[in-house]
């Protein structure tokens, strides 16, 4: 069993979840089922924060996240998107344990944001380095797939560019960012920063809590909802629904009332907003 996952023995079924994401190849657990598996979890399932903007806390328990994710039309942040992703892939026969990082795509350092991001640190048969994956990234700065842990590379994941540079700090451990390349200004952009340490379950449990209760998260003030496909990046920060194109356009519109958001949460994400919570607070 993955690290990442409770002790206590929760269902998994691997057979829904690869139906959800509409995987139907091979499952030996090599580079090209994790590359193939991330792409197809990217693609289908949305990033949302509905459950910490209604004062919950989503649990991370497997058969909590098949409900919710697999059977039910709703996605999740990244603790849950990654939990999910962690459940296939131990099923798959990778060996998977969890990363934490602290966010500074818009922060002056790393030390001025906490551990609040979950990512997954998967080891693959026959590859001499671990590979990074994470599809909990609500940004159009996130991994499509996966890419090996290594500096000094650049990679190209489904049409998005990516690095990873060291960073300097006072700490023992050796301090990576993930760094994305952004066309429009035509520089390398960090996106969050971490160390190897694995981390835990029970770690995970504490991060979770925090960032869907405390009340300066920003999951707890307003809706942020995120899709992306192939073409397109999807997303709905409060009223405003921003469209990114693999061709560099960007567009922009204001929501002007609920009914409007539930529409788009329907048609653009596939979410089934909940009775009673509103999108735009």
């Amino acid at each position: 069993m993955s690290d990442v996952q409770s002790s206590t023995p929760e269902p998994f079924d691997l057979d829904a979840y690869l139906r959800r994401i509409g995987w139907e190849g091979g499952r030996e657990p090599g580079l090209a089922t994790l590359r193939a598996v991330h792409l197809a979890h990217s693609f289908s399932l949305p990033f949302e924060n509905l459950d910490a903007l209604s004062g919950t806390a989503p649990s991370l328990a497997p058969a909590d996240l098949m409900a919710k994710m697999v059977r039910g039309r709703r996605g999740g942040y990244c603790y849950e998107h990654n939990s999910l992703l962690a459940c296939a892939l131990d099923a798959l026969g990778f060996e998977v344990s969890g990363l934490a990082a602290r966010v500074v795509l818009g922060a002056d350092s790393p030390q001025s944001r906490p551990r609040t991001h979950m990512m997954l640190r998967v080891g693959v048969p026959d590859e001499p380095r671990p590979y990074l994956a994470d599809v909990g990234f609500g940004a159009t700065g996130a991994l499509l797939l996966p890419v090996p842990l290594v500096l000094g590379a650049e990679f190209e994941d489904a049409g998005r560019r990516h690095r990873f540079a060291r960073l300097p700090h006072g700490g023992p451990l050796e301090l990576w960012a993930l760094e994305a390349y952004d066309g429009a200004s035509a520089r390398w952009v960090a996106q969050y920063a971490f160390t190897l340490e694995p981390f835990t379950a029970a770690d995970f449990e504490v991060f979770n809590w925090h960032v869907s209760t405390h009340p300066r998260s920003p999951f707890t003030r307003r809706a942020y909802l995120q899709k992306a496909t192939a073409e397109r990046h999807v997303a709905l920060d409060g009223a405003r629904f921003t469209e990114s194109r693999a061709d560099g356009t960007v567009t922009e519109r204001t929501l002007t009332d609920e009914a409007e958001a539930r529409r788009v949460a329907d048609e653009e994400f596939g979410i089934e907003v909940p009775q009673g919570l509103n999108l735009l607070v």
